[in-house]
């Protein structure tokens, strides 16, 4: 493997063509008040494999392909199994 930073995320949005909304959280320890703190971050990512909402996936980091996407997906981790029609007409 090289020495790219990879980042797992959670898929937010996949409306553009090629191109996915990954939201990466992480949480740690505050230095100095000792309590969990939670960040979260939202990053464009180019998509070749057709990713969909609640994928979990791991994005790799590339040269700048556009204004501000400079991520790839690399491997889908976990697939969303929700069906399309779930709760309709309920």
């Amino acid at each position: 493997m090289n020495e790219r930073r990879r980042m797992t995320g959670i898929v937010t949005s996949n409306k553009m063509m090629k191109t996915v909304v990954v939201e990466i959280t992480r949480s740690f320890r505050h230095p100095i008040y000792k309590k969990v703190v939670h960040t979260s971050k939202s990053v464009k990512a180019h998509d070749e494999i057709g990713c969909r909402i609640g994928d979990k996936v791991q994005i790799v980091e590339t040269r700048p392909l556009s204004k501000d996407k400079r991520w790839v997906v690399e491997t889908v981790l976990v697939t969303e199994s929700r069906t399309e029609d779930a709760g309709v007409g309920e």
